[in-house]
């Protein structure tokens, strides 16, 4: 088994493993794990009571952190005409069409985090589905990021908007912030993303939704959070 510094020790034995936190307690013990010296980024992950292998019980979206991630996120967009100009102005780090196609064919230039494609691109940016698809960068209108709203989805990525997808073990990951945001924060960006995921709830799932939930730091301990107590949250 790996072994943990000190500092990691320490903070370790700061948290009770058989504990299930109520969502603001754990929002409050979280910060308080960190041992890196660079300010580590806060997630999120929620074991669901869905089976992925259905594809009706194949649960992603995307949702916008009222306090964003902490992260600068640089935008591509595959457009031409008003709409480039639509998605310069929106502040798009990057738009392109034909020459960024083949800029990341020839160099495989990935200088960017995220990318918006108008759906009359999305012949020519399917060439690009082995190079983009393998690493998460691929535009997919199931969560936005092919649309006419160009200018929407920018602003919607640089303030802070999260892409989700259940994985195969039915586990969604994210990060909602940094250690700096402070309690308050992180569980109002903790909030928004569970309550964001309830809502994608299939209806085909049965017994409970939320099979187990975890935040933590990068570097960090888990802190285990009180499923019932979340609902109670979300409800109220």
């Amino acid at each position: 088994m790996p072994k943990h510094g000190k500092k990691y020790e320490k903070v370790r034995s700061d948290v009770d493993r058989a504990t299930k936190y109520t969502l603001e307690a754990a929002a409050e013990l979280v910060p308080k794990t960190a041992v890196a010296k660079f300010d580590e980024s806060v997630e999120i992950a929620a074991r669901l009571g869905v089976n992925p292998r259905h594809a009706d019980q194949m649960v992603r979206g995307a949702v916008v952190l009222p306090h964003g991630t902490g992260k600068k996120v640089r935008v591509l967009v595959f457009a031409k005409g008003d709409k480039a100009v639509e998605a310069k102005e929106a502040g798009a780090d990057f738009v392109g069409a034909e020459d960024v196609v083949e800029r990341i064919q020839k160099e495989n230039w990935l200088d960017f985090d995220k990318t918006v494609a108008t759906p009359d691109m999305m012949a020519m940016v399917g060439r690009l589905g082995r190079i983009l698809g393998v690493r998460g960068l691929m535009p997919n209108p199931k969560v936005g990021t092919v649309t006419f709203d160009v200018a929407r989805a920018v602003q919607e990525l640089k303030a802070g908007r999260v892409d989700f997808r259940v994985d195969k073990a039915g586990i969604v990951h994210a990060a909602i912030g940094k250690v700096s945001f402070g309690s308050e924060k992180l569980k109002e960006n903790a909030t928004a993303f569970l309550e964001d995921l309830l809502k994608r709830k299939p209806q085909s799932t049965k017994g409970a939704y939320f099979k187990s939930i975890t935040l933590s730091t990068t570097m960090g301990p888990g802190v285990k959070i009180d499923p019932v107590d979340v609902l109670a949250t979300l409800a109220g």
